[in-house]
């Protein structure tokens, strides 16, 4: 590998909410012969070159970090960009879409669409652009497509990170593109409550990844893992979330919970920069509890 309404306004800050980009340059990694992905300036961003084109995984955070990504792309490859596929609605991986020509197809999980949609109706500077929602919509839990002579599978398992997480799978290339249902730069799975993500589904997804004929997983922020370690993670998760339960029924508080598992304090569950996310116990202790 190389180098409105007061929902509204509660869909806004959401849309705002999303892991912030590290103050570091852009850097380009090759993980397959057509296969690479751009560091820096929000999300891990995939560029897959096809016969005649480019087609994007996520677009940055702003239009000047969307302009960055297009100019990295132009070093890979003269071919022009054509498609961009949204893992999920948060801010670092669809705000930098500005920067791209209209006209493109912007590919899109059902639920990123409506996520988008509420945002931009409740406005604010990180709304997302009205001019730049998807124009074709995964509304099915498994869809195949072969873009420009490259084979992709879209995947939606469940709500994990969000509603509208899409999951990127190239067969042939046996590559993974998360989004943010994986990250290696923070300590826990994080989970967008306020976008209806779950823990439930958190582990569905990853489940549905692991069972993947794939070899490499790139995260939404981080690095490459391979297998072994995404089934660490899950394995670490569901342990968590089965003692959590076991705990709830017993009337246990969240306080209580909390202190049952050790999360870490926030500032180490949150990793380096970027605003709090809840705890995974916290999370998980509240989907329970409403099942009580």
């Amino acid at each position: 590998m190389r180098k409105i309404s007061f929902v509204g306004l509660v869909a806004a800050a959401a849309f705002g909410s999303a892991q912030q980009p590290p103050a570091a340059p852009f850097q380009t990694h090759q993980v397959a012969p057509n296969v690479y992905y751009v560091e820096g300036g929000g999300g891990n961003t995939g560029v897959i070159v096809g016969e005649k084109g480019v087609i994007l995984i996520d677009a940055k955070t702003t239009a000047d970090s969307g302009k960055q990504f297009a100019d990295a792309v132009a070093k890979i490859t003269p071919k022009p960009i054509t498609t961009i596929i949204l893992t999920h609605s948060d801010v670092d991986h669809v705000g930098g879409l500005v920067a791209f020509p209209n006209g493109l197809t912007i590919i899109a999980q059902e639920g990123n669409k409506k996520e988008q949609e509420v945002a931009v109706a409740a406005g604010g500077p990180r709304a997302p652009s009205p001019d730049y929602l998807p124009t074709r919509v995964v509304s099915k839990p498994k869809e195949d497509l072969t873009i420009d002579g490259v084979k992709f599978e879209l995947l939606h398992w469940a709500p994990a990170h969000t509603s509208g997480d899409l999951i990127v799978f190239l067969p042939t290339q046996k590559i993974v593109f998360t989004g943010d249902i994986i990250t290696t730069n923070r300590f826990q799975p994080l989970i967008h409550a306020e976008k209806d993500g779950s823990s439930e589904g958190w582990i569905t997804t990853v489940k549905g990844m692991v069972a993947l004929n794939a070899d490499q997983y790139v995260s939404g922020h981080g690095d490459v893992l391979k297998k072994d370690a995404i089934q660490e993670k899950l394995d670490k998760a569901t342990a968590e979330r089965d003692k959590i339960k076991e705990l709830v029924a017993k009337g246990q508080t969240l306080a209580q919970v909390e202190a049952s598992v050790g999360d870490p304090p926030p500032s180490e569950a949150q990793g380096n920069g970027g605003p709090r996310f809840a705890p995974y116990s916290e999370v998980v202790y509240r989907e329970l509890a409403k099942k009580q």
